[in-house]
Formats: structure tokens, C-alpha cells, sequence
């Protein structure tokens, strides 16, 4: 049955992608820089037939009658252009299109969706997001980054600022995939939680799926975030050197072999350094202010990463690449934390000329590790490392239609030694391989209806199990200013995390996979796999009132099986594992305003998450009912050379497992019961509550608040001065309460900086 299916696929697969005459195809690149342009509308006004180029800048139309035609090509905040183009029978044309910057939009905040993209694309708990977004956000320093504007997207609930962790739309950290040019990053976020290992300034684009996503997308059950970057400047040398309070940072680009004309090859290179020192530039500069600066800020961490792309006159290039991320917070005298990820690889975009299609692909390989030492004497290590092929055809047909399959190949090692409350030693050393192979038809028809059926078959080697997860996304435009939209789908995935719902605070993440032996379900049944399952339906309207963009989406996930760490385990027999279920629910309101020189954009989030582990139904430690952000951005000044950027956060109260009491846990040895404990010390041991976060910490607020001005030094350079406030008003929002001690401890206080930096 699985032969024959392969086999109609591969037939029908083959003829669209080689039955296409007539067409027309390139890349569209900014002329200033030569960097690829996604989310350009193309088209030819007289057939009303038209596309949109993808992340790589890439477009087709397929299909077009002979004749001699004018191509336009449109973009925000750039100029229009237009070529005239001759389609002949049996030929492909390809093309490539420069756009040149409007004047106006140097003054201008403006990021607007444009309509086609809006009426072509379902775009379903999806959110695309451009470094000219991040940096409008309020930034400790000015240096914007991609942790920071997480935190306003909708869906997304953010831990605090120290040990801050990112929960999309009822999904915890595991659950979610982050990318970095199709390369799977384990730990993304630094432990001081304003920062990413991802350099803005070296990021094209940033998709934000927060459910439903397609079926490009596997060993997932909750979302993906897919970063995508710079190509590097092909035109000219380029970069920024920046140093505020909390760190310094060198971005670079150019090109080692300049392009010629249109159809040269080019090479280019993109490189950053960035490096934080809050652990020494605390205690120095804000000392004076009181305690929290001195000694309960000890962040430190270290992100490199450069990159080579090699790109050929058609289009098609190649990229090698290389990072490695460490990051460090040491408590004195109660917990050192370190972790360290390095990796590199190698991906490509192939655009034959004979066809209609595009090819990418890529080959990575990672290694991470993390240790955590404690006072307790319980140490806990983790690492996991491997690698990740993949490979993509995508073909286009006409009326903003497309064909796309692909397959991957995953092979990863887990080494894990852990140390639960109770002293128990847990340990797992696993060889995991994984196969997975997707097929997505999206068919338009005309500007009413969308539809994207697609089918995933992910095969976990190791298990061995196969998990068919088909899913479904359609966009209907009910008129040009109202649209509705909906997905729905299965995901599945192996990897698990270690992480306790005991820890208040933990930094520490340790990555496992799923055991090979059988487990009990909640309900006490034996699981037929243990493969971790989702199930996502998302819903959603777009409304368009003039320059105000508003989005309603209800969204619900059902996770029918969660492979856990089990909570409950005293005795080194009992198993390591439990199968959890959960659901998530909530609604999530966006509203932006973009015009001229002011930018708002408001989010409000209703969510409910728990969990059945056989024994009780629990809230998560993130289940958050309400939470509101706000930013808002305005440029000033006859040159427009000022930014004033605001950003206030509102979420209600966390829940976390309270403390019932104090014991002294005996030591009874080989003696049993004959154990003389009248002359025995025992160990000192908290004993939780029987009600899994059966409490709630107090509400989180906090407002941000940063100013910048631009002073030009050049034709292409300036220097630019930026002053912040994070926490301007100084509010005590928890970070954790010391179970021993019974003292509360705190996020950030009021923090000011002062940073510059220069771009040339």
C-alpha cells in the first residue's frame, strides 16, 4: 500500500514540475545590498495573474500565454519596478529584479502587510518578523533582539527576565522547534532572559508558527520558530560595533568577490561577536544602588557565528556555516550553571534552469551541553548531539498555487545524569534516528479560497514507530478587508526535557528521548507507543479598518500523550518515566497601527493549560489566564533622527507547588528498622504539598521605556546614542520564593543604561 502511494505521488509530482511552458522566474534582491527580498509581490497586471517570492527571494509563474508582457514588481517602502518580458512556447524566462528604497521610507516605521500576502497566504497562528520590527522595541542599551519581541507576540508567555523561558500557546520549551537556517538550536535563549543567541543584524526574517503549523515541520507538538539569515551584503563592506551595560558586540559583512552584473557570481560573508559582562559590570556601575545589583545578577555568555554564501547568476547559492554559543550564571555558594553549543553546516537553494521548480536543502550537525553544580552536592549534566539532512522541491503553478515535498534524515546521541528531590540517580545514554517525509499541495481558488492539504509520515527508528499526521490549512476572503482562517493537524515528537514542575526557578534543561520500554497511560492501560501526540485546531479572522490591522484567533491543543520525568519516583525501581495528557486553550487579540511615523501594536492573551498524570489534574507552572502587551514607537525630529519606543506587560499569576513542611529524612541504611535514629542526624528534605501548583505568585507588570538618536558620520554610516529604562517604575515582580529560607527574591529592578553604537 505504502509502495503505491510512493509511486502515484512520484507521478504526480513529476508532472507538475515538468509539464510547465511559458514561464517566467527569478529572484528579487534589494539594490542597495544585493540581500534577497521575501514577501514581494510579482506580477502581470494585464493576464491577473501574479505570485509572491518566498524567504530565499524567489518567485515563478507558471503557465503564461505568449506574448510580450510587463512584469511589476512592488514592494513596501521600495520603488516600483517594471520589466518588459517576451514569453515564448517551451521556454522558462529567468529574471532577476533589483528594488531600490523609497526616500520616504527612511522616515517611516511603516510594517504593513501588503495585500497579496495577506489575501494569498492562510498564514495560521503564523507571524513573520524583520529586524526593522525588533528594533522598535524598548531595549536595555538599544541593541534589540528577538527574545525581547518574542515576548509581545501573541500566544507567548514569558517567564521574567532571569531564567526566562518562552511557552507558545500551552507548549512547553521541549515542545517547541527553533531554527536557525533549517538547523535545529536546543538552547536558544541566554539565562538572562533578554537575550538570544541570534544576532539581529545578521537576521533576514523570523517566522513565529505558534500552532497548526505545516507539514514541512516534524518532531514537534507545539511550534515552530524559523530564523532565517542574511545572505550578506554583496555591494559594499559593512557592519555595527555597539556597547552598553550589559554587553559589546562586532557584526560584519560584505563581499569577497563582487558581483559583476546580473549574471556574475558573488561571494559573501557575514560574521558576529557578541559578548555579556553583567557579572563584572553590575556590582561596578550599579553598586550603589543597593544589593540586587552586587551580586544577584551573575549572567555572563558568549555568541559567535559567520557564515560564507557563494552565489551564482541564476539565482542558486550555497552557504557554510559555523557558531558556537556558551552562556554562564554562578551563584556563589549555591549553584554554578554553564552551558556550551557549538555546530555548523551547509545548506543550498538550486533553481534549474529547465524547470519550474526550486530545490533547498542543507546538512548540520550540533553539539550541546550543559552542566548545573549545586550546594546539595546532586550535580546534573546533560548533552546531546547529531545531525540533520534535508531536502526540499517546491514547484509553482499559476494563480499564487504550489506543490511542495521533501524528506529528512535525523541521527542524535542523549547522554543524561540527573539527581531527583528525593536523591534518587536517574541516567540515559540513547542513539536516536529518525526519517520523516512530507507532501503539501496549496491550490487558490482565484482570491476567495485557499486550501493546503497536506500529509507528514515521521518514522522514529529507535522506537521503532511511524506516526501519519495529516493536516489542513485554508484562508477564505469574504471581501478585501475581512478574511477567515483555519488549520488543523497532527504532530508528534520523541524528544523529552527534564525539567521538574517541582523547581520554582530552574535553569537547567536536560534533553532525553523517549524510553523503548512499554509505560502505563494515565488512565493505567498500557500506551500502545511512546510516541508524544498533539492535536491542533486553530481558527481566526482578519480585519483590515484603513492603517489599523486587527487578528482574532481561538486556538485549542489536545496533547493525548506526554512522555514526562516521573515525579513520583522514591525507589531506583520504580520507572523513570510517566505518560502525562494535557489540553490548551485560549484566544488571542492583535492589533496594529502602522502609519507615517507611528508604529502601536497591542496583543491580549486568554490561555488554559493543565495536565492528568493518572493521579491528578494540574495546572503547568506557566498556565497564565491573562496577558496584555503594548508597544508603542514613534519617530521624531526634523531629520527624523529621534525614536521614542514604549513597552508595557501585563500577566497574571503563575502557579507553583507550595511547600507543606519541613522533615528530617533518616538515613535507615541496611539496618532497617534496628537503625538507632534517636542518635542520628538526618538530612534535611522539603515536603511538597499533595496538590501540584496548587498556589499562585503574585501578577507581573512592567514598563519599558528607551529613547535614541541618530548622528549621521557618512553617506552609508551613523553613530546612533540610545538611553533605556527597563522597569521604569520599579515594580517587585517575583523571580522565586526560597523554600528554606521563606524570603522572596526578585525579577530585574529598575534598570537604566546607556548605550551607543556605530553602523557603517
Amino acid at each position: 500500500m505504502q509502495r503505491a502511494l510512493l509511486t502515484f505521488l512520484f507521478v504526480f509530482i513529476s508532472w507538475f514540475a515538468f509539464s510547465q511552458t511559458g514561464t517566467i522566474k527569478g529572484f528579487v534582491y534589494d539594490k542597495a545590498n544585493g540581500e534577497a527580498l521575501p514577501g514581494v509581490s510579482v506580477g502581470i497586471k494585464t493576464l491577473k495573474k501574479g505570485g509572491q517570492t518566498d524567504v530565499n527571494g524567489f518567485f515563478n509563474l507558471p503557465k503564461l500565454p505568449i506574448g510580450t508582457y510587463i512584469l511589476t514588481a512592488t514592494y513596501l517602502g521600495y520603488e516600483l519596478n517594471e520589466i518588459t518580458i517576451e514569453v515564448q512556447e517551451d521556454e522558462i524566462n529567468s529574471v532577476k529584479i533589483s528594488l531600490v528604497k523609497k526616500n520616504k521610507d527612511l522616515k517611516s516605521v511603516s510594517v504593513s502587510a501588503k495585500r497579496d500576502e495577506k489575501v494569498f497566504d492562510t498564514k495560521v497562528g503564523m507571524t513573520r518578523i524583520t529586524p526593522k520590527e525588533m528594533k522598535l522595541m524598548p531595549s536595555i542599551g538599544g541593541e534589540a533582539d528577538i527574545a525581547q519581541f518574542l515576548q509581545v507576540m501573541p500566544g507567548v508567555i514569558s517567564t521574567g527576565d532571569q531564567g526566562g523561558q518562552l511557552y507558545i500557546r500551552g507548549g512547553s520549551p521541549i515542545q517547541n522547534k527553533i531554527l536557525l537556517d533549517g538547523m535545529t538550536i536546543y538552547n536558544p535563549f541566554h539565562s538572562i532572559g533578554l537575550y538570544s543567541v541570534f544576532e539581529t543584524d545578521a537576521i533576514r526574517n523570523a517566522d513565529v508558527m505558534s500552532g497548526g503549523f505545516g507539514v514541512e515541520y516534524g518532531d514537534r507538538t507545539s511550534a515552530i520558530v524559523s530564523v532565517t539569515t542574511k545572505d550578506g551584503n554583496k555591494k559594499n563592506h559593512s557592519g555595527k560595533i555597539a556597547i552598553n551595560p550589559i554587553l559589546a558586540k562586532l557584526f560584519a559583512e560584505g563581499p569577497l568577490v563582487r558581483s559583476k552584473g546580473d549574471t556574475s557570481s558573488t561571494i559573501t560573508y557575514v560574521a558576529s561577536l557578541k559578548h555579556s559582562y553583567l557579572a563584572s559590570s553590575a556590582p561596578a556601575l550599579y553598586g550603589m544602588f543597593g544589593e540586587p545589583y552586587k551580586s544577584k545578577l551573575p549572567y555572563s555568555f558568549t555568541d559567535m557565528y559567520g557564515k560564507i554564501n557563494v552565489s551564482a547568476g541564476n539565482g542558486s547559492k550555497i552557504s557554510v556555516f559555523g557558531f558556537n554559543f556558551d552562556d554562564r550564571v554562578n551563584y556563589a555558594g549555591v549553584s554554578d550553571l554553564q552551558w556550551n553549543n557549538f555546530g555548523g553546516g551547509t545548506n543550498f537553494v538550486v533553481t534549474p534552469g529547465s524547470s519550474a521548480s526550486l530545490i533547498s536543502g542543507g546538512f548540520y550537525y550540533s553539539d550541546y551541553k550543559i552542566s548545573l553544580a549545586e550546594a546539595v552536592g546532586r550535580p546534573r549534566t546533560s548533552a546531546i548531539s547529531g545531525f540533520d539532512a534535508n531536502i526540499a522541491v517546491t514547484t509553482y503553478m499559476p494563480n499564487h498555487s504550489e506543490l511542495k515535498y521533501g524528506f529528512e534524515f535525523t541521527g542524535f546521541k542523549t547522554a543524561y545524569d540527573y539527581y531527583n528531590f528525593v536523591g534518587v540517580k536517574l541516567a540515559q545514554n540513547d542513539y536516536t534516528t529518525q526519517l520523516g517525509g512530507f507532501i503539501k499541495l496549496k491550490k487558490s481558488f482565484g482570491e476567495k479560497l485557499i486550501i493546503e492539504p497536506g500529509l507528514r509520515l515521521q518514522y522514529y527508528a529507535s522506537l521503532p514507530q511511524e506516526s501519519f499526521e495529516p493536516r489542513m490549512a485554508m484562508k477564505y476572503n469574504l471581501s478585501k478587508s475581512i478574511r477567515f482562517k483555519a488549520s488543523a493537524g497532527v504532530y508528534s515528537q520523541n524528544i523529552i526535557s527534564s525539567k521538574s514542575d517541582r523547581d520554582i526557578v530552574n535553569f537547567f534543561t536536560g534533553f532525553l528521548t523517549s524510553p523503548d520500554y512499554s509505560l502505563k497511560k494515565p488512565n493505567g492501560s498500557e500506551a500502545k507507543s511512546n510516541i508524544q501526540k498533539s492535536y491542533h485546531l486553530i481558527g481566526g479572522v482578519e480585519i483590515d479598518i484603513k492603517e489599523v490591522d486587527i487578528t482574532v484567533e481561538p486556538w485549542i491543543k489536545y496533547f493525548g500523550q506526554i512522555v514526562t520525568i516521573n515525579r513520583y519516583k522514591l525507589n531506583a525501581s520504580d520507572p523513570d518515566f510517566l505518560i502525562e495528557s494535557g489540553k490548551a486553550y485560549g484566544l488571542d487579540i492583535t492589533c496594529k497601527y502602522a502609519k507615517g511615523r507611528t508604529y502601536l501594536w497591542g496583543v491580549y492573551s486568554y490561555g488554559y493549560v493543565d495536565r492528568y498524570d493518572g493521579k491528578q489534574t494540574y495546572p503547568t507552572p506557566f498556565d497564565r489566564r491573562h496577558n496584555v502587551n503594548v508597544l508603542a514607537s514613534y519617530v521624531a525630529g526634523k531629520k527624523s533622527d529621534w525614536e521614542l519606543s514604549a513597552r508595557f506587560n501585563y500577566g497574571s499569576a503563575f502557579p507553583f507547588t507550595q511547600t507543606q513542611a519541613f522533615i528530617e529524612n533518616m538515613n535507615f541504611g541496611n539496618q532497617g528498622i534496628s537503625t538507632n535514629y534517636l542518635t542520628q542526624n538526618g538530612n534535611f528534605q522539603v515536603l511538597y504539598a499533595d496538590k501540584i501548583n496548587g498556589g499562585r505568585l503574585s501578577d507581573y507588570h512592567r514598563l519599558d521605556l528607551s529613547i535614541k538618536k541618530k548622528f549621521l558620520t557618512g553617506i552609508r554610516s551613523f553613530l546612533e546614542v540610545s538611553g533605556s529604562v527597563s522597569n521604569a517604575y520599579n515594580r517587585e515582580n517575583i523571580f522565586y520564593i526560597d523554600r528554606v529560607t521563606n524570603t522572596r527574591e526578585y525579577q530585574l529592578p529598575v534598570f537604566p543604561s546607556l548605550g551607543v553604537s556605530w553602523t557603517f
